[in-house]
């Protein structure tokens, strides 16, 4: 009978216990504990630092594809915290963001490699306490989206509009002797024009040489 009795006791304390407990977080916060993991704190300390004050979803996508064992611990740790923010206070998971992120060292196994001359070197295998807290707050902005295919219908309209201004000008069928540069008509002249205007000009020359009266002087 006296043992009934303690045994009750003993249940209805631990029951009180936990009533008095109460959060450790506040209400919009959620918080998942690992304790006595075989990853020494340095090492668990370099991922956790990298993912502090992310989005609980960047965080497990990070975390995904970080090559260090002590990575999927903490992913393990930060889908427990989201878990227990959803199922038992309510929170979206959507907008948790890691706002505590903690690396406590925990007990050191003691182990000894047997060297020369009867000597012996310590080997310290350490553990950690991950604890991480997430909390609910404003969900993550996102970037406006660009319409699909602006930039290429901006540089289309670009090139049409230069090819419009540099249309070549219309060229008369008839004239073989019309070449079309940048937009433009030049004419090229042919040898017999060439010689007549070569003639011109040497024969303007040789009258100014020889004293003939020219405009000037007729004034």
């Amino acid at each position: 009978m006296a043992n009934d009795t303690l045994v009750e006791r003993t249940r209805e304390h631990r029951e009180n216990r936990k009533k008095n407990r109460g959060r450790k977080v506040e209400d919009n916060q959620a918080r998942a504990i690992a304790k006595f993991i075989r990853v020494p704190p340095r090492k668990a300390r370099l991922v956790i630092d990298a993912v502090r004050g992310k989005y609980a979803v960047d965080a497990l996508a990070f975390l995904r594809f970080i090559p260090n064992r002590a990575a999927g611990y903490i992913s393990k740790v930060l889908t427990s915290a989201v878990a227990n923010a959803a199922n038992n206070h309510n929170l979206d998971a959507s907008r948790l963001k890691l706002v505590e992120a903690r690396v406590d060292e925990g007990p050191r196994m003691k182990r000894v490699h047997p060297r020369a001359q009867g000597r012996a070197y310590r080997i310290l295998k350490r553990m950690s306490h991950i604890t991480v807290t997430v909390e609910e707050v404003e969900p993550k902005p996102r970037k406006p989206r660009k319409a699909v295919g602006s930039r290429a219908e901006a540089a289309r309209a670009v090139r049409r509009t230069s090819t419009a201004s540099v249309a070549p000008a219309t060229v008369p069928a008839e004239d073989s002797r019309a070449i079309v540069l940048e937009g433009a008509v030049e004419l090229v002249p042919t040898p017999e024009e060439a010689i007549e205007v070569t003639e011109a000009v040497e024969a303007a020359e040789t009258n100014d040489e020889a004293g003939a009266p020219t405009q000037d002087d007729a004034e």
